[in-house]
């Protein structure tokens, strides 16, 4: 009889966007199928303890649907942070939780996170030191693909078009960060934390009397704060699979029913339209989807991503919005959706990842393998006198 590949799913998180990582995360596990794969569900609350235990998944499915935090409940484990284990290791459980009662090692973790302390590469550098395969970028990557302001410096270093836009922090005068919008781009502009997703913090800023506000409302989830032009244009977005060659989906349109495309939008009352393939020429299409390649390059991506754009009304511009390097997975999400119209399966999808994660994480092991050993002697003379090692 073949074993079954156990997959821990770590959902949930400290982050504004813990919520929604619940329904990634059910959406997810739905999709493993249970004649190959042993879910192991880990949900990391929002005090940041890690829980699991028998009626998690129940739990989840239960959370998700009144889009409410994951609750206190379950057996609190932790991931030791060396290679040697591979697996969680059970703490004291909560009152009336089923014990866990065994912690085999994970072949392979898919970290559906959205969000700081899971989608910015924190959570990724622990799966590094626990030497776990992960489904998505490292740690890098998913830095950069979390950051918008680095992110936007790493695409416009690159060549790729971008919105113009101002970095600051929540602590700088709000006087002086309209001096500086007014004299780049003006009004109306979107203010927004640089570390989050889902368009949580995000304000449409139509004067400058409404600044201050939103710079405030951005403060509160993040002490970096972008502000971008706002951009007349159309969304489009299109989807990634794959490591260093990845395959790239056919372009999709996002049409808000709101002023823009907000959270509520995508969350609550779902009145977001989609259109796939987007209705665009040829030509802007397959100019989306090599700069989606580009994108995925500079940010260091792996197994999946997608890449949304802006087509500005008037010049035809394609501008790069962003790269998210864990899109959601929900009912209502477009990665999927993309995935789907060009013909693989949810299911087809989950699977590929995980592939793609066990061969990334396979190259990487043996990278390591190759120790370097230094010369076992030294002549002082060689040695450069400014001491450089």
């Amino acid at each position: 009889m073949t074993m079954r590949m156990r997959v821990g799913v770590l959902f949930g998180g400290r982050s504004g966007e813990h919520e929604v990582s619940l329904r990634s995360a059910a959406a997810v596990i739905g999709a493993l199928d249970p004649a190959r794969y042993e879910v192991v569900p880990i949900a990391i609350c929002k005090d940041g303890r890690w829980r699991t235990g028998l009626d998690t998944i129940r739990m989840l499915e239960e959370a998700q649907r009144d889009l409410r935090a994951f609750p206190e409940y379950g057996v609190e484990v932790t991931l030791p942070a060396e290679p040697t284990r591979r697996a969680t290791i059970p703490l004291a459980p909560s009152p009336g939780a089923a014990p866990v009662t065994s912690s085999p090692a994970l072949d392979v973790v898919f970290p559906v996170l959205h969000g700081p302390l899971g989608e910015d590469g924190t959570v990724q550098g622990l799966l590094e030191l626990a030497g776990v395969p992960f489904v998505g970028a490292g740690v890098l990557g998913s830095a950069l693909g979390m950051d918008k302001l680095a992110m936007k410096a790493a695409f416009r270093d690159a060549g790729i078009p971008v919105c113009r836009w101002v970095g600051a922090r929540a602590s700088d005068d709000p006087a002086a960060v309209r001096r500086r919008i007014e004299d780049t781009f003006g009004f109306p502009c979107f203010v927004k934390p640089a570390n989050l997703g889902s368009s949580v913090g995000i304000t449409k800023v139509k004067s400058a009397a409404q600044l201050a506000a939103a710079f405030a409302e951005a403060g509160s989830y993040d002490r970096r704060i972008i502000i971008e032009e706002a951009i007349d244009g159309r969304e489009f977005e299109c989807a990634l699979l794959g490591n260093d060659d990845p395959e790239v989906s056919g372009v999709g349109e996002l049409i808000p029913s709101r002023e823009f495309y907000d959270y509520t939008d995508k969350y609550v009352e779902n009145g977001v339209r989609t259109v796939i393939p987007a209705q665009i020429p040829g030509g802007i299409a397959r100019q989306m989807q090599d700069i989606a390649r580009q994108v995925f390059a500079v940010v260091d991506c792996a197994g999946l991503a997608r890449v949304d754009f802006f087509l500005e009304r008037g010049t035809d511009r394609v501008l790069v919005n962003e790269i998210n390097t864990m899109p959601g997975f929900t009912r209502a999400s477009m990665y999927p959706k993309l995935w789907e119209a060009s013909g693989r399966s949810f299911a087809a999808v989950i699977d590929r990842l995980i592939e793609l994660a066990l061969a990334r994480h396979g190259a990487q092991e043996a990278r390591r393998r190759r120790v370097f050993t230094p010369p076992t002697s030294v002549n002082p003379a060689s040695r450069s006198s400014s001491g450089n090692r």
